[in-house]
């Protein structure tokens, strides 16, 4: 049994700040006085009242959401988001657009398709298999919404901009890249993200919705898949997650109150990911797969010179407690996931491995 936690690059299910997984098991078997795990309280209770309450607040305060805007949590992750933004939103005769950068705008695509509604891809990197983010996008104007996915885990791509859709309101898929960074909230109409990549536990997927997004809701659809079933009982109309939206809840406390805010998480996910790109960029023994200006600061992806070493990297890197930097299954090579809760001194570690391990074997 290995007594020492591991430096966690895992993809998702991800890395969570330590502080929260410290207060987690301090409280597991008596939450708050309850006398109860808080995998055992009601969700009517005050306790998770104030669980839920609170997870809110963090997210409205952190994003600079006003009013407009409802913080949702529900289950499904963000798969099910993919057939129900089309399901919620698209009438007859309507369309959207979706612009393609990687496997995940592709399942996204494929649930409108399925529907027999129509998602029009105004936009690809697939020519260049998806190693660069679109640049002038042609949208329509007359499209009932926008969607993209904001940080590509796969491909190791991210907007490092958001597009202008002149006025079409934004949808975007960011399960990887919520929280990571300040932007403006105002373009978008529905932002989602499954929470176990940047956020939390599996289970439990964060929608974040505009008001005038609701009104598109049809009442013809099953209760579980309408958007506003979960707006007007604010997440509470079945048992939702509780433990998953309770981790969610010390993230954000830990994000707001220890971090200090989105601005300083972004300062240092950007020298995270500056210590791994220029160790990549300093030679040819470390190939990056996504173009420059395209590169994600949470999907750290990279090949070298044969499958053969790749293998050999991930091996030693695990057996020197560096874990999860094997490459997707779908495209292979190595990936260093490099998430909110993954520090510093964890980077850092990476960056002096591989600087021996290209000594020893390049």
């Amino acid at each position: 049994m290995k007594e020492n936690r591991v430096c966690n690059f895992n993809a998702g299910p991800a890395a969570l700040p330590l502080p929260v997984l410290e207060e987690i098991k301090d409280s597991f078997l008596n939450f708050n006085g309850s006398g109860m795990s808080v995998t055992e309280i009601s969700h009517r209770s005050k306790w998770f009242d104030d669980v839920i309450n609170d997870a809110v607040a963090r997210t409205k305060r952190l994003l600079n959401l006003d009013d407009r805007f409802r913080v949702l949590f529900i289950q499904g992750g963000a798969s099910l988001q993919f057939c129900m933004i089309p399901m919620n939103f698209l009438g007859q005769g309507q369309s959207a657009d979706y612009v393609n950068t990687g496997t995940w705008s592709a399942k996204a695509i494929k649930e409108v398709q399925i529907q027999g509604k129509t998602a029009n891809v105004v936009a690809s990197s697939e020519d260049k298999d998806f190693s660069y983010i679109p640049g002038n996008i042609p949208f329509n104007s007359d499209a009932v919404y926008a969607h993209i996915t904001s940080n590509n885990t796969i491909k190791g791509t991210q907007w490092a901009e958001f597009p202008d859709t002149k006025g079409v309101p934004l949808v975007s898929d960011m399960s990887s890249d919520i929280m990571s960074r300040p932007f403006d909230v105002n373009p978008f109409g529905l932002i989602y993200a499954g929470a176990q990549k940047n956020i939390g536990p599996a289970g439990v997927c964060m929608a974040i919705i505009r008001e005038d997004m609701l009104e598109k809701v049809p009442d013809s659809l099953p209760s579980m898949l309408k958007y506003t079933t979960f707006s007007k009982k604010d997440s509470m109309y079945n048992t939702p997650p509780c433990f998953a939206i309770y981790t969610i809840q010390l993230v954000l406390k830990w994000l707001e109150d220890t971090v200090g805010g989105l601005e300083k998480m972004d300062g240092i996910n950007r020298k995270k990911a500056d210590v791994l790109y220029s160790i990549i960029d300093s030679g040819d023994f470390y190939r990056g797969t996504a173009e420059t200006g395209s590169r994600s600061l949470m999907n750290v992806t990279f090949r070298l010179p044969s499958e053969e070493l790749e293998k050999k990297f991930i091996q030693t890197a695990l057996e020197n407690d560096l874990g999860g930097l094997k490459g997707h299954r779908s495209v292979g090579g190595c990936r260093a996931s490099i998430y909110n809760a993954t520090g510093l001194e964890a980077i850092e570690t990476l960056a002096d491995f591989m600087k021996t391990f290209e000594k020893e074997n390049g």
